[in-house]
């Protein structure tokens, strides 16, 4: 039944109670699904762990996990997930994780679901620290998390080409290494492999949605071919984008070729005149993202070496291509560990 509203003179500061309330509410009802969740994996966990110590003690055999899946059923006609092959999820779950004293406790941080996916996709233990902490800051849904993984989101975020060390302050460096990918895939676009920069941009703006999920989550659209007037000329930005979590502008720059050194130049001034004329006093320096269809990675090293202003380049894809031989590439563990401690909750 709709409420019928009272003519009621409410105090003016009313909106900014009933705002409050249903934050309040909204967080209360986001903890209680984390609870429910971490209560559930738990669950899981510990069932695991039964039939791991029944099998290592009395040699517990396939018959009779199936046999206990069945009997739980009956016990619990309305509990799902106790069928004979998430039994062995479980166990498998429960061996995957059990020595790792780091892992171990993120897992009840995101979903079963989730957690099936990354332990069945992903085999090294920093790959699985990587996309179960990312799930749990973004939020990612099952269908997110499995694309992030066909896409080889930790291959391209670790071996992102970035100047960030000496141009970002520490608080913000492994935020901002993570939000840059090395290669991005915007295989929803119909575009041939022969393509101009304005064709490609005015692509990405027709599928502005599919973009900005490729890039990654965190991103919001501010415009494209972004005016900039300076001493009474004017400068166009492709593309200029907003990461809510660094809180900081994303320009963009787009080459359908190969990076020139130069590029990083022209990049250098854009930030510069965002930070002076659009980025808001609390806002972090102004980040530049250099696409490009292809580049050595030895001439960009060289060329952000001096670079002051935050700068990564990258390269894009437009179809789907077989996965790269990206593992010999990657940082050292110790390094990668070092990156991952750097996604806060």
């Amino acid at each position: 039944m709709k409420r019928k509203k009272d003519n009621l003179n409410l105090p003016a500061d009313y909106a900014g109670l009933l705002a409050l309330v249903k934050e309040r509410v909204r967080s209360a009802q986001y903890a209680a699904l984390k609870a429910v969740n971490a209560e559930l994996v738990g669950l899981y966990w510990d069932i695991g762990r039964m039939i791991v110590e029944r099998q290592n003690a009395e040699g517990w055999g396939k018959a009779v996990v199936e046999n206990l899946a069945a009997d739980l059923r009956a016990e619990f006609p309305g509990v799902g997930g106790f069928s004979a092959s998430n039994l062995w999820r479980m166990k498998g779950f429960f061996e995957t994780y059990q020595g790792l004293e780091k892992l171990a406790p993120l897992v009840r941080e995101i979903g079963w679901s989730h957690n099936i996916v990354i332990m069945e996709r992903c085999s090294d233990p920093l790959e699985r620290e990587f996309y179960i902490r990312m799930t749990r800051k973004f939020g990612w849904s099952k269908n997110v998390l499995v694309h992030q993984i066909e896409n080889q989101s930790y291959q391209k975020s670790l071996l992102g080409q970035t100047n960030f060390d000496q141009a970002l302050t520490p608080e913000l460096r492994a935020q901002a290494k993570l939000a840059v990918k090395d290669e991005y895939t915007f295989d929803f676009l119909e575009l041939g492999e022969e393509h101009s920069e304005r064709e490609l941009e005015r692509a990405l703006i027709a599928r502005i949605e599919d973009f900005l999920r490729a890039m990654g989550s965190m991103f919001a659209f501010m415009g494209s071919q972004y005016r900039l007037e300076v001493d009474g000329k004017e400068f166009f930005i492709d593309l200029l984008l907003f990461h809510r979590r660094l809180r900081c502008l994303v320009a963009i720059e787009l080459k359908v070729g190969e990076f020139l050194p130069e590029f990083v130049g022209k990049m250098q001034f854009y930030l510069a005149a965002l930070d002076r004329q659009v980025r808001q006093e609390d806002e972090n320096p102004t980040i530049g993202i250099i696409l490009c269809k292809e580049k050595s990675r030895t001439i960009v090293e060289y060329a952000l070496h001096d670079a002051r202003k935050p700068i990564g380049v990258a390269t894009y894809e437009i179809t789907k291509t077989l996965p790269k031989a990206l593992k010999g590439q990657l940082p050292s563990p110790k390094e990668i560990a070092a990156l991952l401690e750097g996604i806060e909750s």
